[in-house]
């Protein structure tokens, strides 16, 4: 079992509904020494790759691509889910739907911040359908950009995302698949990986 699983383990909650709850050191506070483990795997299994920009998507899955880009030593651009008055420019725009918050967002970026000189690391914090990462796979695309991998924390690997993403073609590393919940026991299954 590694760090992540263990941590979720001790901490995680298992809702009804197939959710995780781990908001006490992921994704409400965050354990700041956990996310630096979780940087420096993500760069000792991207390290062949020559990355220059981390997305993500907000907002859980920025505090991990903070903490990641300093072990990259590069910048961390995150699609935005609203419009607001300071955002100029053109923008790339793609439809996602949430499956914790259950509704359909229109994640943007701004096209200054994304060029086919990227060479991007997709971050995010949970993996369940795979919506979120399609649609930044889509505005990497839109914009000419390469994507060179995709780092997860918790992959659902009951439910769909983690097969659609990978018969893509993409490299996508997951710290912890979690196999199976059971919201009555509170039982948690990983993957062996």
């Amino acid at each position: 079992m590694n760090f992540l699983e263990e941590r979720i383990m001790k901490d995680g909650v298992v809702k009804e509904g197939n959710v995780l709850k781990v908001d006490s050191f992921l994704n409400h506070q965050m354990d700041i020494k956990l996310l630096n483990e979780m940087g420096e795997e993500f760069k000792r299994r991207f390290a062949d790759k020559p990355i220059n920009k981390i997305l993500t998507i907000e907002a859980s899955g920025i505090g991990i691509a903070c903490i990641t880009a300093q072990h990259f030593d590069v910048p961390v651009v995150f699609a935005k889910k609203s419009r607001s008055i300071n955002l100029d420019g053109e923008m790339y725009v793609a439809e996602v739907e949430s499956f914790t918050h259950k509704c359909i967002n229109h994640v943007i970026v701004a096209q200054k911040f994304l060029t086919p000189a990227d060479h991007v690391l997709i971050i995010d914090d949970f993996l369940a359908n795979g919506c979120a990462l399609q649609g930044l796979i889509q505005i990497v695309q839109s914009s000419g950009a390469t994507v060179e991998g995709i780092g997860i924390a918790i992959e659902k690997g009951f439910q769909s995302g983690g097969r659609i993403i990978r018969n893509l073609g993409y490299q996508l590393e997951s710290l912890a698949i979690v196999d199976g919940m059971n919201a009555e026991t509170g039982e948690i299954r990983f993957r062996e990986q």
